[in-house]
This record gives structure tokens, sequence and C-alpha cells, in this order.
């Protein structure tokens, strides 16, 4: 079950049967004993989401940590990147109770060393993976106490002075957010409330049971509510966030969504004036207009592998200030390198208040390709079918295998990745013209369904 449940970057699985209060415990002792090991502060930062089971999880894995003598400050209901401000802040590891944009019948955690630093499966979850296997002895130290501490208005505060002083006082707009009955709801009001804003909510009900639609923005299932809604107030500018907030997507005030990879170029463009020549990384699956963005505001590109660990890590290693992914996961120098939504949408947000253009106009320089989207396909043999269509393609056009295949053209380009959970293989294609697109789109296809 351990191999099932513990994934790449976080641990996630079924309430009833696999992510149980027991489990938690485990996970507080092992958790406990990592620290040990990585001679980390004796103090967890706990966060929980609104999932009806997060608190009784959040209590056991309390139990887990403070019967090995270490303290845990909880801070309650949490967004991600909540939870990331105040590992960041206070300097502590911490653990978030969420899972993410996953159905009511899951949950998770999310774990990270002090300063907000990534635990994945290669910096230390294979390790309490073995802690909770093999046990962890009895520890001799007094038991360890909890506490509480409410972070909310330090998180709003600290994301707003990123800003120039009066940045979001210059223009009115209209701001729909659809919070997916997830996290958003808990946050944003405290951060819109500091904004010069119209807010019309969405869904802003904390309930773990999505009575509206999935937590998911990224299925254009999830975003028609707010889609609509954008177009009936005639509203500057739709946001979307996931279950526990650190993910954001965009809605332009035509109702139409916004390319992830033309807000990575926005937020690049921007920080690069603050900084010049700085570092800026993107994924591999990221629109080839953010590397030609950054180039031209005299920044560096830095291309990565698909993943919050690896982004992470790389930007430790390059000291980059601003990292985006096209799954909608924007990372900040500036807040530990961590991932966060509301911070990607404050970026948006006052882009749009200083200047008189619509949200489309802002970003028309950002839109010079036309993209697939991420299109899933069944497969039985995931790597017996990325060699076959790299046999296809190489000696034609340039291979490159750094996160699954990436074949490239001048005029086109696609990515074909194996899923790390699923018999699925991802495929994106982005090309210079929509035929072209579909062109290339449809042939791989082909290639796959053999």
């Amino acid at each position: 079950m351990l191999d099932k449940i513990i994934k790449a970057y976080d641990i996630r699985g079924l309430v009833k049967n696999e992510i149980t209060p027991e489990f938690s415990f485990s996970v507080g002792v092992a958790f406990a004993k990592f620290l040990e090991y990585e001679r980390e502060p004796a103090t967890i930062v706990a966060g929980e989401d609104m999932r009806s089971s997060s608190a009784s999880l959040a209590k056991a894995f309390c139990d887990g940590v403070t019967s090995q003598g270490l303290d845990v400050i909880r801070i309650g209901l949490a967004s991600t990147d909540m939870l990331y401000f105040a590992s960041g802040k206070l300097n502590l590891p911490g653990i978030m109770f969420t899972a993410s944009h996953n159905p009511a019948k899951y949950n998770g955690m999310k774990l990270c060393k002090s300063g907000a630093r990534p635990i994945g499966q290669e910096s230390g979850l294979l390790l309490i993976k073995e802690y909770i296997e093999k046990g962890v002895p009895i520890s001799t130290r007094p038991i360890g106490k909890v506490t509480s501490k409410n972070l909310l208005n330090e998180y709003v505060d600290y994301l707003i002075k990123q800003f120039p002083k009066k940045v979001f006082t210059k223009r009115k707009l209209k701001v729909v957010i659809d919070a997916g009955n997830g996290m958003a709801g808990f946050t944003a009001p405290a951060v819109m409330n500091k904004l010069n804003v119209k807010l019309y909510p969405l869904y802003f009900e904390l309930d773990g049971d999505f009575p509206n639609h999935e937590a998911n923005p990224i299925d254009p299932k999830n975003l028609t509510d707010l889609q609509k809604k954008v177009k009936k107030e005639k509203a500057d500018i739709g946001l979307a966030f996931d279950g526990d907030a650190d993910r954001c997507f965009l809605i332009d005030e035509r109702g139409e969504l916004v390319n992830p990879s033309a807000l990575t170029a926005l937020i690049a463009a921007s920080e690069l004036k603050k900084s010049p020549k700085s570092t800026i990384i993107y994924n591999l699956i990221s629109s080839k207009t953010v590397p030609e963005v950054i180039a031209e505001n005299k920044g560096v590109a830095v291309r990565s592998r698909v993943g919050h660990s690896y982004i992470k890590n790389l930007m430790a290693e390059t000291g980059a200030i601003f990292a985006g992914e096209h799954s909608g996961h924007f990372y900040f120098k500036n807040f530990w390198k961590a991932d966060s939504g509301m911070l990607a949408a404050l970026y948006a947000l006052a882009e749009l208040m200083n200047t008189d253009k619509t949200l489309s106009e802002l970003l028309l320089p950002y839109n010079r390709y036309f993209s697939s989207g991420e299109i899933n396909s069944k497969v039985k043999n995931s790597q017996k079918s990325i060699m076959a269509i790299k046999k296809k393609y190489a000696g034609k056009y340039q291979v490159d295998e750094l996160d699954g295949l990436t074949i490239s053209a001048d005029q086109w380009w696609f990515n074909l990745r194996a899923s790390n959970t699923e018999p699925l293989l991802r495929l994106n294609v982005e090309a210079d013209t929509p035929k072209l697109m579909a062109k290339i789109r449809d042939e791989v296809l082909a290639q796959i369904k053999r």
C-alpha cells in the first residue's frame, strides 16, 4: 500500500482504507525521526484543508510527532501556499493535509523542511516510508506540546508587500473568483479586501464534498460557471483555484481561458523589470513564447522537467527569481521558492490595474503560438509507445529526453510523457498555426493508438 500512496511529491490516497488516522500517526512518528536525522528544528507547523477528514488526520499526526518529543504549531485551516508561508516565515518544517484537486474520497499530506524546502521521494519520502515500514524506537524525551497560531493576516500582508505601495489602488476591477468550495474561499476574501476590486464570489463555502464541481480547474468543464459569471457581470478577470489553492488559472473578460504560459511570460517580464539579467525557469511543456519573452527582457531562461521538486531544486541551484509551470503552478524566490496561486493572481491584477487595456489585450504579446492542451491516452505499455514514436521522428527532427520525449522542428514541437501513477501517455503539441498544430497532434495520436 505504501508504494501506492507515497507518490513522487506527496502522500495521497483513499480516506477509508489508506489515509487513516492510524496511518497519519505513523507518518507523524516517521517524520519526527526523519527531521532528527536531518538535524531540522524540533517543531513542526501543520495546516489542513476543508475536507471532513483533515482535522482528525492532523490530530493523529500531531500525536505521533509529540510522542517523539517534538512540538507542533497548528495553523488550522490554510491553503497550501499559506502553509509554505508559515514554514518559510517561522523557518520550521511543515505538513499540509490536503488532496489538492482530488475528489472528496481522497486525502493526503504535503511535507516540507524548514524554509518551505520540498520533500519528494528523492529528498525524504523514501526514507520516511522506510521508517514507517520498520518502525521507530520509542522516544525517551518528554511528550511534545501542541499550540495554535493564526497566520492568515500575516500571510495576506506578506503577499501584498511584494508589490509597490498603491499599485492595487489605481483602477477598480471587477473580479470573479471560483474557489470550488476549496481553500481559496478562506484566503481570497482576506486578500481581496485589501485591493480596489469589486468581488463576485463563486462557491466560497468550504465543503470538502465539492457539491458544485470538482476543485480542478485544469479540466475545462469545471470552468464553465466562472466563464458564464465573468461574461454576465462584464468582469475584468476571473480567477479559478484548485482545492488547496496553490494553483491559479485565469479567465479573460471575454470568458476565455488564459494560457498558463501567457501568465508565466507576463510575470517573467514583470520580474525582469525589477531584476534584469536574472534567471527564470520554465518547464518543458510551456509555450515557446516563455523563453522568447525572457530573452527579450534580457533574462536567462532555464528549461526544467515537470514537477515542483525539480523546479524548486533548480531554483536553488541557479538562483532563479521565478519559475512557471504550464499546469498553473508559479514559484517565487521571494516566497521561499515555493508556489503560490494567490501570488500569481496578484501579479495579474497588478499589471491589469496599471493599464487601461483589457486582460486579453494585455496578454496579446504573450499568445504567439497554438497549443493542443494536454491530451491523455490510455496505453498498455507507455515506454514501448514512446520508443515507437521516437523511432518514427528521430533522424528527421531534434530529439530531447529531459522528461519523456520531446520532438522539435522549426514550426512545431510536441512532448510525450508517461504518467507516474496511471497507464497514460500525456501529449502536448504547439505549432505556429492552428492547422499545423492539429496535423501534428493527429499524427502523434494515431501513432499512440497503433
